[in-house]
């Protein structure tokens, strides 16, 4: 039986659907993460790293260097989305003593 090209289409389309879909499936974690970050440390970014651009490294630095001034709630998500680990906040945190 010859697959005809309208077939050959139609699979590839639903392949390329289905590839596309589990991108964006994969991604929604990310965006969720991305989104509780910016909510829970908006008020962070405010007072301490504004004049950078909110992605990227520069604002990551920023918050890194003002790691003990970040409020919890801040710190939290920072730590729920992978941008440090709570070992690392402890080390900061029993340094700073």
């Amino acid at each position: 039986m010859a697959i005809t090209r309208l077939q050959l289409s139609t699979h590839m389309t639903a392949a390329s659907l289905t590839a596309v879909g589990a991108m964006l499936l994969a991604a929604a974690p990310v965006r969720a993460a991305g989104a509780n970050v910016t909510m829970a440390c908006a008020s962070d970014y405010l007072a301490y790293c504004s004049k950078h651009p909110t992605e990227g490294p520069a604002v990551r630095q920023c918050m890194r260097a003002n790691g003990s001034r970040l409020s919890p709630r801040c710190v939290e998500a920072l730590i729920s989305a992978g941008e440090v680990s709570r070992a690392e906040v402890k080390r900061r945190e029993a340094s700073a003593r």
